[in-house]
């Protein structure tokens, strides 16, 4: 080899000072020889320029050619590539036309490749026939190539162009739409023949991308044998579908807009336009509802609940957390709720128990409040532009987004009304749980069910047990008091009310402060001890105290005043002696039935 590379650089040398001389064959030989194609191939076309008989010479110029098509780019270089193929064919052609047995005899050493025993006579040699087989078959392979390379750059050409169509043709739809939730709720018809054509532009992309992968593999091995094309899918709407690889690198990553049509027009055909019919079809039953309210006041719950199943449609909340039209529906449901509401509590309004009124007040606000909350929710969108992604149902159910809001305001302006009255008499009930009101002799009392009861001159409370009774001093003035006992009903009228007298001084409005009162009743509420005492002592060390006892079927069966030496603070009663004990803590008094103390 040391050899070889010291004869190659004389050889350039003799040559490069001789270049305005003749170039000999056998100098160019020794680096055709040696497989040194790239520095004899300017040498062999100098030589071939000023020669045009020697077959050898045209052999290796193909040889030449047919190695440099090796490491031609086929897609990036087509045209150079037949073009070296095509000079490969034509000197390999020449080379066989003229190749005789003449030519092989005196110059065999340049066909020492081609150098064989003779299977007959067992004699090495060269022999015309393996030349001209092998000059054929290179023929054949070179024209098959040729061919091989203008399908691989055909279908190439082919999957890129229609690649890049998919692409304007994707990014024209994305274009008309805001996102997602837009693309499918704004679908029409226009839309579904967009993507069918995409779908079939695509399919055909990809049948030419495979015809191309088939192409490349069939040329062996090219820059191209190691290449990857792998689809990737469309998430983001917006970013996804728009960049472009470079279809010549080794990972190419492609869009898959075939499975983006395809899904698309699977969900717009059983998804979004059934639900567009089905939101028609509920606005229609749902108008029927209240029309047949309307008629005889009487809402079938039945009804009602098979419509809320209804207006949940799944299939359209999975494009949309809030589709526009559900919203309108459970507004006009929450409607209808609420009137039927009142409908039904008509024939409760002339009860007089308190608490049941107060729960249907408050029953009639939770309804507006839901009812509050869906108006605003639907108020405070933009209807015009969520009318975009509804327009069937707007021009529908509506003919005009202008007629959809006109109704909204018009429920939103009920609401409020409602709100209003519902409110003042809900603070006039609960105001009312706060009273009993009471026939007097000559007027109508009003008796407060609270402690500080500042608003009552005439009635003080001591002890307000809820639901159940109260105990209080009723005064005429400031020095003339009787004490009172009344039941505490729903109605908050009392079945139960007793006046009775107790202790003028100990018990006038100076010292109010100072009174407190005990009560007890018994097991089944029949029977009542009222104590009243005053916690501020006399001169004569003794607390004052009246006592009273009354029935419920009868009222007042006594009244009596003690002075005490201690400051009560427990009842208990005796039912088989009636006995009634007054406790303090280390001290107690009975009282027999009759009001006396023992």
């Amino acid at each position: 080899m040391a050899r070889v590379f010291i004869y190659t650089v004389v050889l350039m040398l003799g040559v490069g000072s001789v270049y305005g001389q003749k170039v000999k064959y056998k100098d160019i030989w020794a680096l055709l020889n040696t497989r040194q194609y790239d520095a004899a191939e300017p040498l062999l076309r100098r030589y071939l320029k000023e020669n045009d008989d020697n077959p050898n010479a045209y052999l290796y110029m193909g040889i030449i050619y047919q190695e440099r098509i090796a490491k031609d780019d086929v897609l990036k270089a087509t045209k150079r590539a037949l073009l070296d193929i095509d000079s490969a064919v034509f000197y390999y052609d020449f080379a066989y036309k003229t190749i005789t047995e003449k030519e092989l005899r005196r110059n065999d050493e340049y066909y020492q490749a081609y150098n064989r025993r003779d299977l007959r006579t067992g004699e090495f040699g060269v022999k015309l026939s393996d030349v001209q087989f092998d000059l054929e078959k290179r023929l054949a392979a070179l024209r098959e190539r040729g061919d091989k390379v203008k399908m691989a750059k055909y279908y190439f050409s082919l999957w890129d162009s229609l690649y890049k169509k998919s692409n304007t043709l994707f990014v024209s739809v994305q274009r008309g739409y805001a996102g997602w939730k837009e693309f499918y709720l704004r679908a029409d018809d226009g839309l579904v023949k967009q993507l069918s054509a995409l779908g079939v532009r695509f399919d055909s992309c990809a049948k030419a991308q495979e015809n191309y992968k088939t192409s490349v593999a069939a040329l062996g091995k090219t820059a191209y044998s190691s290449q990857v094309i792998t689809p990737e899918n469309i998430v983001d709407f917006k970013k996804d579908g728009v960049a472009l690889a470079d279809p010549y690198g080794t990972d190419v990553k492609i869009w898959n807009y075939g499975k983006f049509a395809s899904d698309a027009k699977a969900a717009i055909g059983n998804d979004i336009f059934p639900s567009r019919k089905r939101v028609l079809e509920y606005d229609i039953e749902i108008n029927a509802l209240r029309e047949k309210f309307g008629k005889d006041s009487v809402l079938v719950k039945g009804d009602l609940d098979k419509l809320s199943d209804k207006v949940k449609d799944e299939q359209l909340v999975k494009y949309d957390a809030a589709p526009l039209p559900l919203e309108v529906f459970r507004l006009k449901q929450s409607d209808l709720v609420y009137r039927a509401a009142l409908m039904e509590h008509r024939k409760l309004r002339d009860s007089s128990n308190v608490h049941l009124q107060l729960r249907l007040i408050h029953e009639e606000l939770s309804y507006l409040q839901g009812l509050d909350s869906l108006v605003k929710r639907v108020s405070s969108s933009d209807i015009d532009r969520r009318s975009e992604d509804y327009a069937s149902f707007v021009t529908g159910a509506y003919s005009t987004p202008n007629v959809l809001k006109s109704y909204v305001n018009t429920v939103q302006s009920y609401v409020a009304q409602e709100r209003r009255v519902r409110e003042a008499l809900l603070i006039k009930r609960q105001e009312s749980l706060r009273w009993l009101v009471s026939n007097g002799t000559n007027i109508t009392d009003s008796i407060p069910l609270f402690t500080d009861a500042v608003k009552s001159k005439k009635f003080r409370p001591l002890i307000v047990v809820d639901e159940k009774y109260t105990s209080g001093l009723q005064y005429a003035d400031s020095l003339n008091m009787t004490g009172y006992f009344c039941s505490i009903p729903a109605s908050r009228k009392p079945d139960l009310r007793v006046s009775f007298p107790v202790d003028k001084m100990g018990f006038k409005l100076s010292r109010l402060p100072k009174v407190k009162s005990l009560v007890f009743s018994d097991a089944s509420g029949q029977i009542f001890f009222v104590l009243m005492y005053s916690e501020q002592v006399s001169k004569d060390k003794t607390y004052v105290a009246s006592l009273a006892k009354i029935y419920k079927s009868d009222g007042l069966a006594w009244s009596s005043t003690y002075k005490l030496s201690f400051v009560p603070k427990e009842l208990s009663f005796k039912a088989d002696t009636g006995e009634l004990t007054v406790k303090s803590d280390a001290v107690a008094k009975v009282i027999d039935k009759n009001g006396k103390m023992k």
